[in-house]
């Protein structure tokens, strides 16, 4: 602890990079890096509230830089950024509602006090001996106890009930007398505080115990006290915080209200115009799909009349190609024919031989 303090005044004297050698190069500060306090960067570290005190929440881990925050404060809003102030106001909100709790606490036992008992306070021989009762009744109930557990685990399941039972109205005789005994010391203390005759209250701020009516000097030590100025300055910064962002929210709201009124005027004063804008759009529209579709009719005509030529060259091939075997089928008969009837004679023959 000593040695952060006398770190911390270093720096303070003589700057974040006093150990950094000459030629090394300083790194510049940013305040994304974890190492800086996120509570100090949006408004005050809580940890520095309460010094010495008996709401002390030790020292704080992270470092905590002026120029860091100058550069927090003066860069753009952002989700990071957002992320830091939630953070903040989640921290204050749970350290409220500890303290809250407390005063709660101490109204009810304010409350306790100063109703009248039911009987009259126990004399010193009665406290005793309903401490020793209490004592005998704790041990009859732990022997019971394991009683029970060693019937249940042999299987006498109504002898472990029997037991338990029993167990049951002992407690209950033991709670009545630990309610005697703590309506007998409420009652003393009652007593004690009317015979000083002071009234007592609870800090709404802090929840410190103040006398009523007590010195002024005394009053104002507790409204200058470190732990009451914490508490106040905890419950300031987040009720200004979040009103200011409950304000921003319903400006938001505002201007997109206005602007929607302003979008529904003009839509009304151009009603006309601005629905024969929308029917020629609307024409444009169709007449650009009908577009769209002969060029679609025109390209599968297109394909289909390619297709049919392909079909008629391939037919004439064919027919081309069935007239020249015709043709040379024609010519060898002529030649057959044409030959003299010696030289078939001949040849029959020479096909004899």
């Amino acid at each position: 602890m000593a040695v952060l303090a006398a770190a911390q005044l270093l720096d303070e004297l003589m700057g974040r990079h006093r150990n950094t050698n000459p030629n090394e190069k300083i790194k510049k500060p940013n305040w994304e890096d974890p190492e800086y306090c996120k509570y100090y960067m949006v408004k005050f570290c809580p940890h520095d509230l309460f010094v010495n005190t008996r709401a002390d929440l030790g020292a704080c881990p992270k470092v905590h830089d002026d120029e860091v925050k100058d550069l927090f404060e003066k860069a753009d809003f952002s989700y990071k950024k957002s992320q830091y102030i939630e953070e903040f106001l989640r921290f204050c909100r749970h350290m409220i509602n500890d303290v809250e709790r407390k005063i709660q606490k101490g109204k009810q036992r304010l409350e306790l006090m100063n109703s009248r008992p039911e009987g009259p306070p126990m004399t010193q021989a009665q406290t005793e001996k309903n401490q020793e009762q209490v004592s005998l009744l704790s041990e009859k109930i732990t022997a019971l106890m394991q009683e029970a557990e060693e019937a249940g685990t042999c299987g006498n399941v109504e002898q472990a009930q029997g037991l338990m039972k029993l167990c049951d109205r002992l407690k209950e005789e033991k709670d009545q007398l630990l309610k005697q005994q703590e309506n007998s010391h409420w009652s003393m203390t009652a007593e004690l505080a009317a015979a000083q005759e002071k009234q007592m209250e609870v800090c709404p701020v802090c929840g410190a115990f103040l006398i009523v009516g007590d010195a002024q000097q005394r009053i104002d030590d507790h409204l200058s006290g470190k732990q009451h100025v914490g508490y106040f300055k905890l419950r300031q910064a987040y009720e200004e915080m979040v009103a200011s962002r409950e304000k921003e929210q319903q400006e938001k709201e505002k201007r997109r209200r206005e602007d929607r009124e302003k979008e529904r005027e003009r839509s009304t004063r151009g009603g006309g115009l601005g629905s024969d804008r929308r029917d020629r759009e609307r024409m444009e529209r169709d007449r650009e799909r009908d577009r769209d579709k002969d060029k679609d009719k025109d390209s599968v005509r297109e394909k289909d009349r390619h297709r049919d030529q392909r079909r008629d060259r391939d037919k004439e091939r064919e027919k081309e190609r069935s007239d020249r075997d015709r043709e040379r089928d024609r010519d060898r008969d002529r030649k057959h024919r044409r030959r003299s009837p010696h030289e078939r004679s001949r040849r029959r023959s020479r096909d004899r031989r």
